[in-house]
This record gives structure tokens, sequence and C-alpha cells, in this order.
């Protein structure tokens, strides 16, 4: 079966527990951003098990289910914790569920997660909006052949992060009062937190962000022509910047201090698109 067929199997399996329902926007929330899919409105809830051709979540934190519903006027489809590469799944599964969005009717994607900041600038509790990336995964989604069955596979990635969606971005933060850094993001396979080499070499390539997810479902995305936002809550400084060694506990701690504003910050973005 090709991965058209089974993104067919997977919609028809969606449309019957939504009953229908035909979202506009995707979201990933990924570590520490799951609560903002408790204020969907009207929420139907499907569990990434109960979805044929779907890989079930692992992460601490990550519920593992889709949410299908209203958010601030808009027809959303929430992915309630994210796949990674690192829990031992091949990139075109951690691309799935991105192409099943645009299956489903998605023109919009926002991608959230936890970073550890690599620019010494920015602070414990900012937020970093993503300007361009560095796949350093080692993998991509579409280096197979059924993702050039699906669209054409040489996917231009100049404007991977929509320029004109980050704009919104910033004029929803500046109103909220959110701290919203900009920069290049860079997504490793994990599930090991990097060392102070590994984080001296990025910051030398210009890197400003760093975690274990994202660009997969970035280059999913812009392969299906789905415009893409990208925001980071720094949860901690990197690795060998100060005294800084990262734990998943810090990162789950400074994710909940930030939960309303995280909140918030969604909530606008929609109410603009």
């Amino acid at each position: 079966m090709d991965l058209s067929e089974k993104l067919n199997e997977s919609a028809i399996v969606l449309d019957r527990f939504t009953q229908g329902f035909l979202p506009e926007i995707g979201i990933i929330l990924g570590s520490g951003w799951g609560p903002v899919a408790d204020r969907i409105q009207n929420p139907r809830f499907v569990s990434y098990a109960d979805v044929p051709h779907m890989r079930e979540s692992t992460a601490t934190s990550h519920i593992g289910r889709f949410v299908f519903g209203e958010l601030s006027g808009k027809k959303v489809m929430v992915m309630q914790g994210r796949l990674h590469g690192y829990e031992g799944y091949a990139a075109e599964e951690v691309a799935y569920p991105v192409w099943l969005m645009k299956k489903m009717g998605v023109h919009t994607l926002i991608t959230v997660n936890a970073a550890g900041a690599v620019n010494e600038s920015f602070c414990v509790g900012d937020y970093c909006l993503m300007r361009d990336m560095i796949n350093f995964s080692g993998r991509n989604p579409l280096a197979c052949l059924d993702a050039d069955k699906l669209a054409f596979r040489f996917v231009p990635l100049k404007d991977a992060f929509n320029p004109s969606l980050r704009d919104v971005v910033k004029e929803v933060a500046a109103q909220i009062g959110a701290v919203m850094r900009e920069g290049v993001y860079l997504g490793m396979l994990g599930p090991s937190f990097e060392t102070p080499a590994e984080i001296k070499m990025f910051r030398g390539w210009g890197v400003d962000s760093v975690a274990m997810s994202v660009v997969e479902e970035v280059i999913a995305a812009r392969h299906v022509d789905i415009s893409v936002i990208g925001i980071s809550l720094l949860t901690n400084m990197a690795c060998g910047i100060g005294d800084s060694n990262p734990t998943d506990e810090e990162v789950l701690e400074v994710s909940k201090q930030k939960e309303k504003q995280s909140f918030a910050l969604i909530s606008g973005i929609l109410e603009r698109l």
C-alpha cells in the first residue's frame, strides 16, 4: 500500500470520528504546550492508536491524540503531542500526520515546541520565532519514492517559515507582552541533549535555538504546500552556556510557568489568520 492509499484510509477513519469536520488550521503541540488543546471548543478526540498507519506518541507529557474543534473562531486539527525520530520512528512516519492534515483540508500549520537557547542574548522564558532552520537530524521524509508520488519532492525551502505569517506572530507577541525573539532553529535527532562542544559548533553556524523536533514536519508541510509558523518556548540555556545542563524536568517546569501566555499567543495568532 502506497502513501496516498494509507492517507486515504486514515482520513476515512478521522472523518467518521469527527462526523465530517473540515479543519483549516493545523497545530502541533510539543513539550509543555499540550494544555492549549484543553481550551478547544466542541472538541472531538481521536487517539493516534485509533488511526490506521499512525504511530503513537511516547514522549513525556505528550498525550498522543488529535483534537478537532474551534479555537479563536478557527476550525483546528491539533496534535496534542507530536512524534519524534528518537522514538524509533522513520522520517516519513514523523511526517505522516502533517500529510494527513493536508488530506483533511489544513492550509496553515502552527508547530510549537520547547527548545534550548543557543544565542547567549536570549533568556529562559522567551519565545523564539523560527526564521529559518537547519535539519541536523540526518533524515528527510521526502527521501522515499512514496513521497514523490504524493507531490514533487524537490521542494524549495527558501521561505520554509512564511514571512507574512511571521509578521503576524510578532504583532501578537507585542500585544500580549511576550518576549519574541527571532532566529535560526536547529533540529537534532535526540533523545540525548546536546554536548557543550556541539553547542559551540552550532553557535558558529549562526544557530539561535536547538531541539529534537519540527524540521521533518516543516519539510513535509512545504512538500504539500502548507504554510508554516514555527515557534519555540526557550525553556533552558543550551548545554555549556554558563552552568547549564538541561533536563526534561526543567523543560516541563518552565513550560508550565508560561502556560497562560502560550495559550494567549496561539489564540491571538489564530484570530488573525
